[in-house]
């Protein structure tokens, strides 16, 4: 009798390891730099530059930026797109560390990321108005 009562217990203890309460959603954790902040402060001009630079880092040919702008967050990367000269596009993305990823806009599809469409009037903390 003794044993079949600790056979019970046990199968009722295992039981509720099987059940546990659900996890609460978890919220994205969101890393932002300084450096991915200035970006968004940059003058044109100055943002065009920086945003070549980046393209001529990864070995890419770029003569000049002819258009350039913030397209949005993809994970914690910020995501912008620049038009070099031949007309280029791609799409680079800052890293909160200051580094750049640089991927010919016509790849994103593939790849699953967002398409290469310059937001108006949006940055992180301020979305686009409707």
């Amino acid at each position: 009798m003794r044993v079949l009562s600790l056979i019970l217990v046990a199968s009722v203890g295992l039981a509720a390891c099987d059940d546990p309460e659900p996890a609460a959603p978890r919220k994205p954790i969101e890393v932002r730099s300084a450096a991915q902040d200035q970006l968004h402060q940059l003058s044109a001009m100055d943002r065009d530059i920086g945003l070549k630079r980046a393209i001529q880092a990864a070995g890419i040919r770029c003569q000049r930026v002819t258009e350039s702008g913030y397209v949005q967050e993809h994970t914690n990367l910020s995501m912008w797109t620049a038009t070099c000269d031949p007309a280029t596009a791609y799409a680079i993305f800052v890293a909160p560390d200051g580094t750049a990823q640089v991927r010919p806009c016509a790849d994103v599809a593939q790849l699953g990321l967002p398409a290469c469409v310059i937001a108006k009037g949006e940055t992180p903390d301020k979305p686009a108005a409707d």
